[in-house]
């Protein structure tokens, strides 16, 4: 999934966000999911997850997950690798079991 929304976003990153968002062409299966937001402000873009719809429009920077760990500016910085470098952030959201994504710039 994360190769396919990589090359989404390159070939069309209007197209690419608007599909995460609906959470179509694939971009949704369980509980994983692309999500997008800019490097220069940290405002979200998009997210398939319905149980994230909410944190659209909000500066990644300041999340935290369900046991209040401040999580969003391990996420902000891992968008700040090099391009195609991977990295892994773990955190608690929504489920009691820790989650881990990977981030491609």
């Amino acid at each position: 999934m994360l190769d396919n929304a990589v090359a989404a976003v390159k070939a069309d990153k209007t197209k690419a966000l608007d599909m995460f968002n609906k959470g179509e062409g694939g971009f949704l299966d369980r509980d994983l999911y692309p999500f997008c937001f800019n490097v220069s402000d940290g405002k979200i873009l998009a997210v398939a997850s319905p149980n994230a719809k909410q944190f659209l429009g909000t500066d990644i920077r300041d999340l935290k997950d369900a046991t209040g760990k401040v999580y969003g500016p391990e996420l902000y910085a891992a968008a700040q690798k090099p391009e195609g470098q991977i990295g892994e952030v773990s955190y608690i959201f929504p489920r009691t079991a820790p989650t881990r994504r990977r981030l491609r710039r």
